[in-house]
């Protein structure tokens, strides 16, 4: 079982500047809401509690004012520093402590996902005892991604950007592991732009036939906010969704409801420290 997840929030952020200069862009807004909620939302809708957020240096104290310890959402938030990017399998080397010999999942702080089904697929993927799997969906323009070639649900190749056509499937910036993550992660080299890169980790899981796949599905939605366009996209998605639908992606206080994680009275508490505002109203509507 996995009942603990990372956030990986680092990064500088160049495709995104002057925006990122000052302020870390996952705290940058997505039509209604900071980035962060959206892959933080992830994890809760997988009913994890324990989530480390990793963030660059300097920026602790952003997220700390947005969060606290967590307690408002009913689940215990951990923040790490990262010195500089250093590659996402890094993320298991800082949180090696946090993780304690335990099975974990990886989100990206960038990556948006959406799906009617979505939470239960996510509970599904929980429920990992050993190995690895991601999650993948299908996309148009493969040469853009890592993509992975999958026979019974096991992934048998895995090829970054490729020239040549192997597959339309491309990997997810969310990932979930068993407990020897952290020691495949250390055992890994740097790459030609000095970084450890994720495909090599996979691919440690794959060798050993322990990388399984499972799927978004159609109607599903993955949307990467790396950069200014994309962020633009993905902030016109969430508006069009709320506005038609009347309800809010990823509005954290109604998962932790819903999950039984807080009561009507925290959720008071929330309207509070949020203030006059239209998300505020829209937590009233939930009392």
């Amino acid at each position: 079982m996995i009942k603990k997840g990372i956030i990986l929030a680092g990064g500088k952020g160049t495709r995104m500047s002057p925006l990122t200069k000052a302020v870390n862009k996952q705290l940058l807004p997505i039509y209604d809401k900071p980035l962060i909620y959206y892959p933080l939302s992830i994890l809760m809708l997988a009913k994890i509690k324990d989530i480390l957020i990793i963030v660059n240096k300097g920026q602790l104290n952003q997220y700390k004012k947005l969060f606290t310890d967590g307690k408002r959402l009913g689940i215990n938030l951990t923040f790490k520093e990262q010195s500089s990017p250093k590659g996402l399998p890094d993320a298991f080397i800082i949180g090696e402590k946090f993780i304690n010999n335990q099975n974990v999942a990886l989100i990206l702080g960038d990556n948006f996902f959406y799906g009617q089904y979505l939470s239960k697929k996510l509970q599904e993927c929980t429920k990992l005892n050993s190995g690895a799997k991601v999650l993948l969906h299908r996309v148009v323009t493969p040469e853009k991604y890592g993509v992975a070639k999958v026979k019974k649900n096991k992934i048998i190749q895995i090829k970054e950007k490729p020239k040549k056509f192997l597959s339309d499937l491309a990997i997810t910036g969310l990932y979930f592991f068993d407990n020897k993550v952290v020691k495949f992660a250390k055992q890994l080299k740097p790459s030609k732009r000095n970084e450890l890169e994720i495909t090599d980790l996979l691919n440690k899981y794959k060798n050993l036939k322990k990388l399984s796949a499972d799927y978004i599905g159609r109607g599903g939605a993955w949307l990467d906010t790396g950069s200014l366009d994309d962020f633009y996209k993905t902030s016109n998605f969430v508006s069009a969704i709320e506005n038609r639908q009347g309800f809010k992606i990823a509005c954290l206080e109604e998962i932790s409801l819903y999950n039984k994680w807080i009561n009507k009275n925290q959720l008071n508490e929330a309207i509070k420290f949020y203030g006059n505002c239209e998300y505020s109203t829209y937590l009233k509507k939930l009392i």
